[in-house]
């Protein structure tokens, strides 16, 4: 009586630990996939700045003179990300590259509209600018989520014991990180002509992307959540009508 007790609670334990075995490894396949999905929403986002990019340094090189130089270095960056985003790099690689990308945005933008006030009267330019500002929240958004998703995911994969199980289908994932501080920062928005003097010995302040605009659907950029706050899925939605180019 005693050796069928034995085999029972053998049976049951092993019962059990393969019972857990797969739970903890489609668990783990539910993760990576949520890491994949909330890549994809940073990548469609980046892909439309991409299209929106030419249309914007079209409309201010036929209301400028002086800007040739950073009107290129704009188009320089943007090919080279799209070359990055054409050829599947990971996150790591391209993170440098969007980050000057969206530095010289701003600059762009910043010096464009203090010494070309008249360019705030085309319509045009009004709306790429929205569009811009928008699309630059929508990725800082889902930069934050995807962030969120591959922290999950990696802890899942190197704590015991499902590190036992990771082996090599489940490997680590890059987070998309923000190596300029500058750009770490809440940027400046300011959509003056005149902006404020910097503090005396003080570094001049690093411009933003404008978004307070004459039309009320400007969105602000996303604010990092507080400590110990949940991550939740961003709204993505998309009304520009700009196509995507996947």
């Amino acid at each position: 009586m005693s050796a069928i007790l034995i085999i029972i609670i053998v049976l049951v334990l092993l019962v059990g630990v393969v019972l857990w075995g797969i739970s903890a490894y489609n668990n783990m396949v539910r993760a990576h996939n949520l890491v994949e999905q909330s890549w994809n929403q940073i990548d469609v986002e980046l892909n439309r700045r991409y299209d929106l990019i030419p249309n914007l340094v079209n409309t201010i090189k036929g209301a400028t003179a002086h800007e040739q130089g950073t009107l290129e270095a704009v188009v320089g960056l943007r090919n080279q990300a799209a070359s990055l985003a054409q050829a599947k790099a990971d996150p790591t690689q391209r993170a440098q590259i969007e980050d000057q990308l969206s530095g010289e945005l701003r600059h762009l933008m910043s010096i464009t509209v203090e010494a070309y006030p008249a360019l705030q009267a085309n319509a045009n330019f009004m709306q790429l600018q929205n569009e811009l500002s928008q699309i630059e929240s929508r990725i800082a958004n889902a930069r934050k989520y995807y962030n969120a998703t591959v922290g999950d995911y990696n802890t899942m994969i190197q704590s015991f014991p499902t590190s036992l199980m990771a082996g090599q289908r489940f490997t680590r994932a890059e987070y998309f990180q923000i190596p300029d501080q500058a750009i770490r920062s809440n940027p400046v928005v300011d959509f003056s002509t005149s902006a404020p003097m910097a503090p005396p010995n003080q570094p001049p302040a690093t411009p933003g992307l404008p978004s307070q605009l004459s039309a009320p659907t400007a969105q602000p950029f996303a604010t990092p959540p507080a400590p110990g706050a949940e991550y939740t899925q961003p709204d993505f939605t998309q009304s520009s009508g700009i196509p995507d180019s996947k």
